[in-house]
């Protein structure tokens, strides 16, 4: 089997193919697309993914990941890359700075549709904390920042290379397991 993975992200085509192959091929098409927004990533993932699917003549697979944090109302939410570019995270710990609450979370949205099709989403999650400085080398955007339930250090600190977070593990094994799923 074969997806299509549109993404302009290297280190996210790194991971599909560290979690889906060999069982299923991940050809990477880097290409352009407007992205709805949403409070969940589920509904942008779906839309996306019909869209192209569609439009491109082939099955589709996007995702959509999001940084979530209580005390701020679920900001960045799903603009996350958007609010990094912006605000990075020396803006998102300004904004934490007096606040107690700590709680965040991880969303990771693969939509997947074939033309003419209905879109499919699975969702993975993982939670933690916002750490009270950027800590470590490693990862890319909140990283630096996000502690995973039942760990001491970042992903700043954890992650290594090739090393994929449990959110998007979650969402990819999920999306294996329904692709391979046989059909009746």
């Amino acid at each position: 089997m074969q997806i299509n993975l549109i993404t302009h992200n290297p280190n996210k085509v790194k991971e599909f193919k560290s979690i889906l192959e060999p069982e299923i091929t991940v050809n990477h098409i880097d290409f352009d697309y407007p992205e709805l927004r949403s409070d969940e990533p589920t509904d942008i993932v779906k839309i996306a993914a019909k869209s192209l699917a569609d439009k491109l003549n082939k099955p589709i697979v996007v995702e959509d990941s999001g940084f979530f944090i209580e005390a701020l109302k679920d900001f960045p939410g799903t603009i996350s890359a958007y609010a990094f570019k912006r605000i990075g995270n020396q803006g998102i710990l300004k904004l934490m700075q007096e606040e107690n609450n700590r709680k965040c979370f991880y969303k990771s949205a693969i939509g997947y549709c074939e033309p003419g099709k209905v879109p499919i989403s699975v969702l993975g999650k993982e939670e933690g904390k916002v750490s009270l400085k950027e800590l470590g080398e490693n990862g890319w955007a909140y990283d630096k920042i996000f502690i995973p339930k039942g760990k001491q250090e970042t992903y700043g600190e954890l992650r290594k290379e090739g090393d994929v977070n449990l959110f998007r593990i979650d969402a990819l094994k999920k999306l294996k397991e329904m692709l391979l799923k046989p059909t009746k």
